[in-house]
């Protein structure tokens, strides 16, 4: 067979991201040695592995030949390398290496390979889906639970990002790496060089990321959060802004005050924001933020949502399922609270949780399962379909209401007062076809794996399930509600979410064109 595509400079910049993968685990190793309670031998170990292999992969190519076919390969191979990678703490700690390194959490569910690749995927695609429950966080030292929360955080705005912010030699194919990785239709161009795009971005997205830390631990200092700790502060901080929901708390953000939750709201909002405003506003120029036309649109969606939220709440025809939640009815204040932060978290795709929703309304079930797919805005660090893509659809259609009236009518697209190609509104539909087909596959595929070992899955829970782990959600509802975790599902249905998760994040095009046969011929 003649290949067209030069597999070994894609596996060579693997490797080196791989390689570098080593420098982000030293966190949870210092971590480890501060508290003593476990995982500074799988750090370390893991460390090792990460540096070799990288070395080694490498070794295997020149980076050089990188062309639009490599960087689709690096790109898809990246993502589940480092995923792989990342899931060897989670084995080491539970099994350890006999003779040479003890256990530390031999009865964590991650001693099970599917789980730890599970646990190692959601958190770098920023999913958010966990097959940990309360016992299991007890299980886990302080150093594996920051390495979940710290994934996420590097997934957020794009691990090739990163790569190509700081490597010098991903800079030369750092703008085609960047577009097959990209969070929406595309990264805009802030700077003459891509390199300093991509570091604008990470600078933003880090600094966003410090100012949370600062004010939840603040709140902490100033009474309003006694279990704000230093820890805490730095665990969601960074898991708010890579919209990834990752806790240690097992009960997410209800474990907290009010004022933590009516505080990490805004900053989930600005996490479904594209990064690129931001950096224009501290340029000085705060009208691209209000005139951009997605930036209008997914506040009035993320709004919307609030509204109905808060209304069924208010109204409570559907909270005395459990006498937990039934004060919120009534009250305004607590209904809005509650509304504005699962809005902005599902919309988002933050994942966390103010309460737990499975005890709402069918109504406000309703909402929510929507709002799974909405996702947040282009050039941000949500999933699911984005914003733009919805706002192209919704205008298109409403040009096809025109025509239909007037066939003689020409009516081009306009976005923000730009013309859109016809060829990207095509793309837009078939990607969302892609989407919506797989969410389809996937839920028939988890209904029957679970009838096959006489599981009881409901068809709504199969859907949320699948729904929330392509679009990078994390919590569905019934057995994958905020309060529960994905363990009950089969191996083979979680082997199934981990590929979902992996073509979820990388937008589909770049994971699916590796599987057609005029990609590695034509």
């Amino acid at each position: 067979m003649n290949l067209r595509v030069e597999w070994r400079a894609s596996v060579a910049l693997v490797g080196t991201v791989v390689k570098w993968l080593s420098v982000p685990l030293l966190a949870p190793l210092v971590v480890a040695l501060y508290y003593g309670d476990g995982g500074l031998v799988a750090f370390g170990a893991t460390i090792v592995v990460a540096f070799g292999l990288g070395t080694w992969l490498e070794s295997l190519g020149d980076p050089d030949a990188m062309g639009i076919r490599e960087g689709f390969l690096m790109v898809a191979l990246t993502w589940f390398a480092v995923s792989v990678v990342g899931a060897l703490p989670y084995l080491l700690a539970a099994h350890g290496v006999p003779g040479i390194l003890p256990a530390t959490a031999p009865s964590s569910t991650l001693a099970n390979p599917a789980n730890a690749l599970f646990e190692s995927m959601s958190g770098f695609t920023t999913t958010g889906a966990t097959v940990l429950g309360s016992i299991s966080f007890e299980t886990h030292s302080h150093a594996i639970l920051l390495w979940r929360q710290l994934t996420q955080w590097l997934g957020g705005m794009g691990i090739v990002v990163l790569a190509v912010a700081i490597l010098p030699e991903l800079s030369v194919g750092g703008a085609q790496l960047m577009d097959a990785e990209a969070p929406g239709p595309g990264i805009e161009k802030l700077t003459p060089h891509i390199a300093r795009t991509a570091r604008a971005l990470w600078l933003v997205y880090a600094g966003i990321t410090a100012l949370e830390m600062v004010l939840l631990y603040g709140l902490h200092v100033g009474g309003y959060a006694p279990n704000m700790g230093v820890y805490n502060a730095i665990a969601h901080g960074l898991t708010t802004m890579a919209t990834g929901g990752f806790s240690p708390e097992a009960r997410s953000i209800e474990a907290f005050s009010a004022a933590v939750q009516w505080l990490v709201v805004p900053f989930m909002v600005a996490a479904g924001t594209n990064f690129a405003l931001f950096w224009h506003v501290l340029q000085g120029d705060t009208d691209e933020l209000f005139e951009d036309a997605e930036f209008r649109f997914y506040v009035g969606v993320v709004g919307t949502v609030t509204a109905l939220l808060a209304a069924i709440l208010f109204t409570g025809p559907a909270l005395g399922l459990r006498d937990a939640v039934a004060p919120v009815a009534g009250d305004f204040g607590e209904s809005l609270r509650h509304a504005a932060f699962q809005a902005a978290s599902i919309v988002t795709t933050t994942g966390y949780a103010s309460m737990d929703f499975n005890a709402w309304s069918q109504p406000g079930q309703m909402v929510l399962f929507v709002a799974i797919f909405l996702g947040g805005s282009a050039g941000s660090t949500g999933g699911a379909v984005k914003m733009v893509r919805w706002l192209v659809i919704l205008k298109s259609l409403r040009r096809e209401l025109f025509v239909s009236v007037h066939p003689d009518a020409v009516q081009p697209l306009r976005l923000a007062g730009r013309v859109l190609d016809e060829r990207g509104v095509r793309g837009i539909y078939a990607f969302t076809a892609v989407y919506f087909a797989l969410f389809v596959f996937g839920t028939v595929f988890v209904a029957i794996d679970a009838g096959r070992i006489e599981e009881t899955v409901t068809t709504f829970e199969a859907m949320s399930a699948v729904a929330a782990t392509l679009g990078n959600v994390g919590p569905g509802f019934g057995i994958v509600g905020p309060m529960n975790s994905y363990l009950p599902f089969t191996n083979s249905s979680k082997l199934l979410m981990v590929g979902l998760m992996w073509i979820g994040r990388l937008e589909i095009l770049p994971v699916l064109v590796l599987f057609t046969r005029s990609y590695w011929q034509s």
